[in-house]
């Protein structure tokens, strides 16, 4: 489950980081990794897109069950 926890983490950010792209630099940067134009999709743009929209849904209704597993890990760590 760890491991889920991380790729969502991950994608959510890549997320974060295309928005805040978008808003600031009008850049869509998984349109422009794909070869296309701010706004433009394709197929695979879609899949990512999709994705990153997954995770998040994710990470917000697992929320506090991720925090629980995250701390329990690192107390186990410390002992």
């Amino acid at each position: 489950m760890k491991q889920l926890d991380v790729i969502a983490a991950a994608l959510v950010i890549i997320g974060a980081l295309n928005w805040g792209l978008a808003g600031v630099f009008h850049l869509d940067l998984v349109a422009a990794v794909f070869g296309m134009r701010f706004g433009e999709t394709s197929a695979l743009s879609s899949v990512v897109y999709a994705l990153v929209g997954l995770a998040g849904l994710y990470q917000a209704v697992t929320w506090r069950s991720i925090q629980r597993r995250w701390h329990h890990s690192a107390a186990d760590a410390r002992a």
